[in-house]
């Protein structure tokens, strides 16, 4: 079976077209959810009829897709463990890949079918803590919590836990702000269900359900586009493992720098000397676990790993040179070395000023030829995005509208709201951090209400703070059940290793 230029066995082959429905599956779901929140407010008030809402904000969130940079989708798939990043065409790789996706749908459908708005984010996060923790569990050598990267949990989950406080205050100051300095009563009216708002209100609110669109598209799409580049590098890395595209002059520009890295890195290890390229990838490998610390065969292996990379590169005008095997070598290696290099950088362990910056420019240029996002990808997941949301929004309309505040929404409330939730999203896109749209928006209504002292529904805030407390401890626990039962159960029954 010939699959995206790789000969696969048909178990391979159909495990790829599986993976990626369900990847495509998650991001419909996430259009009940997310996607649905950027239209609420343009519905809800008859600014745009539900089919011309969709069509709109689907087409702001394919440009958000295009033009986001990544750095959300591998951002959160740091997360994982290393041994599983690198492997996902193994068994394990397998059990993970299925094992995020189907605990993220689940929960997802859960709440949607209780027109809850959940966030997709964190349903995502904690099934990859679960993988983790699950693998920590069942893998040799590792320690509980060994198979999850702390340190960047604590940054996703600071930005989880900040950006609905964020929301609600900032939307609540933004009304505030608004009736002082804009005296329309009309803008302050709850919509009229029999004619749409005046036209300077609608363009406001396209405007700002437009900019919720982008932003939803720039963010919460990338974690598709992360999970599908995920299952393309395991089953089919002949032409996923690294960036083909890659021209000669930065393939030029990284051989000759890995070499000088390698250099500086020597110096940190005086006298150590590694016993071969796989030790240096266990070493590396060590290192990157929560618990590793930086010794001098940290140095060492780093700069060993630095010349691997430099050797294979060196006299190539392309990647497609490289024969398929070393690709996924090229990849591993790149990929070790540039998160142990970041790790290194985050923690001062590099103390001379220009020696941090050649660390942190060979990362980067590392990470252009490992985290790439093709172009069919971008399409497929705000495809997914759009139709999930012409097929699901009611529900979530529903809620945002009527059953959080006492009062219907207002004009203002929505536009304030819907503003600070596109800005909020986008600060966080420019530092690589995943958000919660459905809590940013939800959080900022909330506020829009608490300020107007319309009142608030306490049972639906109390269903809302429910949803979003048991999501992370219920898809950790499916994602590591499901992990464990795939893993240890069908895959032995499969005859997949």
């Amino acid at each position: 079976m010939e699959l995206f230029g790789q000969t696969l066995s048909p178990g391979s082959g159909i495990f790829l077209l599986l993976a990626l429905g369900l990847a495509l599956s998650f991001e419909f779901v996430n259009g009940f959810h997310d996607t649905a929140n950027a239209v609420a407010t343009v519905i809800y008030t008859h600014t745009l009829k539900p089919t011309y809402a969709v069509v709109w904000s689907g087409c702001w969130n394919l440009i958000g897709v295009l033009t986001s940079t990544g750095a959300v989708a591998f951002g959160i798939l740091s997360l994982l463990p290393v041994e599983l990043v690198l492997n996902v065409g193994s068994g394990a790789g397998f059990a993970m890949v299925f094992a995020l996706l189907i605990s993220a749908i689940v929960w997802n459908l859960g709440t949607w079918y209780f027109g809850l708005p959940a966030s997709s984010s964190h349903a995502l996060v904690g099934s990859i803590m679960g993988v983790g923790l699950a693998n920590s569990v069942l893998a040799a050598g590792h320690e509980f919590g060994d198979g999850v990267n702390w340190a960047k949990a604590k940054d996703t989950g600071m930005a989880l836990l900040v950006s609905p406080l964020v929301g609600f205050c900032c939307a609540a100051a933004l009304l505030l702000i608004m009736k002082f300095l804009i005296k329309r009563e009309d803008l302050y009216q709850a919509p009229d269900k029999e004619k749409a708002p005046p036209l300077w209100i609608r363009g406001l609110l396209m405007l700002t359900c437009t900019g919720v669109s982008f932003g939803h598209g720039s963010n919460d799409g990338q974690k598709g586009m992360g999970l599908i580049m995920l299952i393309l590098i395991g089953i089919v890395p002949n032409t996923y493992a690294v960036d083909l595209s890659t021209g000669p002059a930065a393939i030029q520009e990284l051989t000759a720098t890995t070499q000088t890295i390698s250099y500086q890195m020597d110096k940190h290890a005086p006298g150590v000397a590694m016993a071969g390229f796989q030790a240096a990838s266990d070493d590396i490998s060590a290192y990157l676990k929560t618990s590793g610390k930086a010794e001098p065969r940290t140095f060492a292996a780093i700069g060993s790993k630095c010349r691997e990379i430099s050797e294979m590169m060196a006299g190539h005008k392309s990647l497609s040179e490289i024969s398929p095997e070393n690709r996924r070598l090229l990849r591993s290696d790149l990929y070790l070395t540039s998160e142990a290099l970041g790790k290194l950088v985050k923690q001062h362990k590099i103390e001379d000023p220009a020696e941090q910056k050649a660390a942190s420019d060979l990362k980067g240029h590392m990470d252009k030829v490992t985290k790439f996002i093709p172009v069919w990808v971008k399409v497929a997941v705000a495809f997914a995005l759009g139709l999930g949301t012409m097929i699901g929004w009611k529900r979530i309309v529903v809620t945002v509208g009527e059953k959080i505040g006492k009062t219907h929404l207002t004009y203002a409330q929505g536009a304030a709201a819907e503003l600070v939730a596109a800005c909020t999203i986008l600060a966080a896109d420019k530092y690589g951090l995943p958000v919660s749209t459905t809590h940013v928006l939800s959080s900022g209504v909330a506020g829009t209400m608490a300020a107007n002292r319309s009142g608030l529904q306490m049972e639906t805030l109390r269903n809302l703070l429910m949803a979003w407390v048991l999501t992370l401890p219920v898809t950790v626990f499916m994602g590591a059940g499901i992990f464990a039962f795939v893993l240890r159960v069908l895959l032995p029954i499969l005859g997949v290793k």
